[in-house]
C-alpha cells in the first residue's frame, strides 16, 4: 500500500511539475524587417546612376535586436519578444538603396561598391538622428545625409525628418510606417542626386 500511494504521489508530482513549467513558458519571439516601398516608380532620371548608400549609423538606443518602442518623453520600451531579424542600420540601408534605385530607375544602387570605377559611383551617407517609434500613434525618423557625387564633387548635404502616423495597435503597422517615413527620406536623396549637374 504504501508502494502504491509513494508511485501515486511520484506521478502527481511529475504532471505538477510539468504543468508549472508549461505555464513558464515563454511567449514566441517575432522577427521583423523593414520592406521597400513598392509604390515608387522613377522620377524621370535621364542618366544611369551607380550609387553606394552607406556607411549607416543610427543612434545607440535602437542598436540592439529588440524592437525599441517609445512610451514618454524620457522612457522607452525594449520589446524582449519584437525583434529585428538583421541589424538595423544594414535594415535602413538596404531599403534606402532599394526606394532610390526605384526612384532613379537604376539597378545599380546598393549598399555594397559593387562598381571599381570611382569616377562613376556616387557616395550616400546616411546618419540617423532619430528612429522613434509610438505604438498605436506614429513614427518619426531623422536623417542627416550626404549625397556625394562622382570623381571629386562637393557633396551635397541635407536633413529628412519624416512623421508618419501609425495605422493600428501591434508591431506590423509600426514597421509599415517606418517604411513610408523611409521612402520620403529616399525621395529626398533621389532628388538630390538628380538636381547635382553630371559629372
Amino acid at each position: 500500500m504504501r508502494d502504491a500511494t509513494a508511485r501515486f504521489t511520484a506521478c502527481l508530482m511529475l504532471v505538477f511539475t510539468g504543468a508549472l513549467l508549461g505555464a513558464c513558458k515563454s511567449p514566441a519571439t517575432n522577427f521583423y524587417t523593414l520592406s521597400p516601398d513598392g509604390s515608387l516608380s522613377s522620377t524621370g532620371a535621364s542618366r544611369p546612376i551607380a550609387a553606394v548608400i552607406g556607411p549607416v549609423t543610427i543612434p545607440a538606443v535602437v542598436d540592439r535586436p529588440q524592437i525599441v518602442t517609445r512610451t514618454g518623453d524620457n522612457e522607452v520600451a525594449v520589446n524582449e519578444f519584437d525583434r529585428w531579424a538583421q541589424p538595423l542600420d544594414g535594415d535602413i540601408g538596404r531599403v534606402i538603396a532599394a526606394d532610390v534605385g526605384a526612384l532613379l530607375n537604376s539597378p545599380e544602387v546598393s549598399v555594397y561598391d559593387a562598381v571599381r570605377d570611382p569616377s562613376i559611383v556616387w557616395h550616400v551617407r546616411i546618419d540617423v538622428m532619430r528612429f522613434d517609434s509610438v505604438p498605436g500613434r506614429d513614427v518619426t525618423v531623422d536623417v542627416l545625409w550626404a549625397v556625394r557625387p562622382p570623381g571629386k564633387g562637393r557633396a551635397v548635404t541635407g536633413r529628412s525628418v519624416a512623421h508618419e502616423t501609425v495605422s493600428g495597435p501591434g508591431i506590423d503597422p509600426l514597421i509599415a510606417a517606418h517604411d513610408r517615413a523611409l521612402a520620403s527620406v529616399s525621395r529626398d536623396i533621389a532628388a538630390a542626386v538628380q538636381s547635382h549637374p553630371a559629372p
